[in-house]
């Protein structure tokens, strides 16, 4: 019987997952023509979030977990860099070059080590 009531646990806590997700959502777009987007506020957002995403990949990039720590930390930094390095070269479409740049190296190293 206790199989079964975890079974609706499951269910229920799955529910109201969706419901608080589509609740906020909903929420989101009926506010969204009311949101001046040059607002202060959400330039400081956007600030916020640039910088987060680039503490996680400088936190990725020295301080990595798992097979990452494997790699020399002065191989990780010249594919950086080397990415980094396309992204600047072309001033148009240059997010994905970069990225397979990157990945491509990065892949290499594993196979040739």
């Amino acid at each position: 019987m206790s199989a079964t009531l975890a079974g609706w646990g499951i269910w229920l806590a799955l529910l109201g997952a969706t419901v608080g997700t589509y609740f906020c959502r909903a929420i989101g777009v009926l506010l969204a023509k009311r949101i001046n987007q040059d607002s202060e506020v959400f330039r400081w957002l956007a600030a916020v979030t640039y910088s987060m995403v680039a503490a996680l990949t400088v936190r990725m990039i020295l301080l990595p977990v798992g097979l990452l720590d494997t790699v020399p930390v002065w191989i990780r930094i010249l594919i950086c860099a080397l990415s980094i390095g396309v992204m600047v070269s072309r001033p148009t479409r240059r997010l994905v070059p970069a990225l397979l740049i990157g990945t491509v190296l990065m892949v290499s190293y594993g196979v040739m080590r």
